[in-house]
C-alpha cells in the first residue's frame, strides 16, 4: 500500500498558492503591455516572471514531494 502522498501547498499561505502566483505573474505582464506598449519592454517583465512562476508552479511541488518521500523513508529505517 502507498502512503499517502503530502501537498506541498497545504504549507504555504495563501498569497503563495498556485492560483496567485499566476494571477500576479500574468497580471504584472499584462500591466507591463497595459501601461507601455512595448514588446521589448514586456519581454524584460515577462521572461523573468514566467521563470518564476514556473519554478514554483513546476519544479518546487516536485522537489517537494521528492523531499518529503526521502524524509519518509529515512524515517522508516
Amino acid at each position: 500500500m502507498n502512503p499517502p502522498s503530502i501537498n506541498p501547498w497545504d504549507a504555504k499561505p495563501w498569497w503563495c498558492q498556485p492560483w496567485s502566483i499566476l494571477l500576479t505573474g500574468n497580471g504584472a505582464i499584462f500591466l507591463s503591455w497595459f501601461g507601455f506598449h512595448r514588446l521589448w519592454l514586456t519581454a524584460i517583465v515577462a521572461i523573468p516572471l514566467t521563470l518564476w512562476m514556473g519554478f514554483f508552479l513546476i519544479l518546487w511541488p516536485r522537489l517537494m514531494q521528492e523531499y518529503y518521500a526521502a524524509q519518509g523513508d529515512s524515517s522508516q529505517e
